[in-house]
């Protein structure tokens, strides 16, 4: 981690020769005095152009300095501000070269660091800067080309947690930004971005099951699909047995955690207490039951092959208790079941032993 604005380097070895350390001290002096002159025009309220160069350098050294992101957007903000106070005449042209510059400028350190938050944010904050200051089409242009970046890069790290969220947002506001053109066409493609973005998903858990974050994007998605179509009970059951499907395909390999992240969010769709907000809220009780026993029977089969793992107990134990929150009733067979289930976790799981013996004493007294 940082300090106090000191980069994170590994220690170099102890047997460097003295001209390596001499070379690292070097480096680190000029760190530091880089360091101490951009906090001096920080202080100072300097928002020119060698002071945003500036941190340009210093950020490229430490891209986690935050309070350094900080005074640049400060600077840039100045730089916009006077180019806005200049009249309207070429404003738009220089105010949208300053962001393309200031995106150029961060598409390395993103490559450098593609999980530094600071940068994603920042980017973030230059590309809202189209909004209002730029006429609408060219703002939306910046927005759409954002989009075909980010898929980029996330073909290069499918998995990255904060290219994932920053994708969502970039897909708000493209949707904001059509709605406000007020063009009926826009507007029908702002209903078919959402479909789109689900068969982006769709596209990268095929390349990858393990993809996390492409199973949670595509949970928020369906919601968001079935909501903007006004899908009726008919078709929000379709949904939801295309998902199991799905699901069931991709869990050749049980001890994927991810598989099971996303198998737990369907089956809140055939729980009481979460089905209002799920992708099938007027299911029957009579239907819930129905998919519960497909999937502990499904998932029962799993345990020929691979008995020794967890998740499979867990899923089985998570199914039953909604099962038993719907019938009221807990039979001797299925107590016997879960006794079963829960000694194997117990076993697998041994971290959480505490948390399964509570669970067991619970349901057995």
């Amino acid at each position: 981690m940082t300090s106090h604005g000191v980069p994170r380097n590994a220690a170099p070895p102890h047997d460097r020769t003295e001209e390596a350390r001499k070379r690292e001290r070097q480096k680190i002096q000029k760190y530091r005095d880089l360091d101490h002159l951009v906090r001096t025009k920080k202080t100072e309220h300097d928002y020119t152009e060698d002071a945003l160069k500036k941190t340009s350098e210093l950020l490229t050294e430490n891209a986690e300095y935050y309070s350094i992101w900080n005074y640049r957007r400060l600077i840039l903000q100045s730089q916009l501000d006077n180019i806005s106070a200049t009249g309207p005449a070429h404003h738009a042209e220089s105010i949208g070269q300053l962001i393309q510059e200031e995106l150029t400028f961060l598409v390395p350190l993103l490559r450098q660091f593609p999980k530094c938050y600071w940068i994603w944010n920042h980017r973030l904050w230059a590309l809202k800067q189209t909004v209002g200051r730029l006429p609408l089409p060219q703002a939306l242009r910046f927005w759409q080309e954002e989009l075909a970046l980010v898929g980029k890069m996330l073909s290069l790290d499918a998995r990255n947690f904060h290219g994932w969220g920053y994708r969502r947002e970039i897909v708000d506001v493209l949707e904001s930004l059509g709605s406000e053109a007020g063009d009926p066409s826009v507007e029908v493609k702002e209903n078919r971005l959402t479909e789109d973005e689900l068969n982006y998903t769709t596209k990268m858990i095929g390349a990858n099951l393990s993809n996390f974050s492409a199973w949670h994007n595509r949970s928020k998605l369906i919601l968001k699909m079935l909501d903007e179509r006004s899908a009726d009970d008919a078709e929000r059951r379709k949904m939801l047995d295309n998902e199991l499907k799905l699901i069931h395909r991709a869990l050749i390999d049980p001890y994927d955690q991810s598989l099971w992240f996303y198998h737990q969010n369907l089956m809140c769709t055939l729980d009481r207490a979460t089905a209002p907000k799920g992708m099938a809220p007027n299911l029957s009780d009579e239907t819930r039951l129905e998919y519960l026993k497909g999937e502990i029977d499904a998932i029962t089969e799993l345990l020929d092959e691979e008995e020794d793992c967890k998740w499979i107990y867990q899923a089985l134990l998570e199914c039953t208790l909604i099962v038993l929150n719907i019938q009221g009733a807990v039979s001797a067979r299925v107590k016997r079941d879960i006794s079963d289930w829960l000694s194997n976790l117990k076993r697998l799981d041994p971290l959480r032993r505490g948390r399964w013996e509570d669970l067991e004493r619970s349901l057995m007294t």
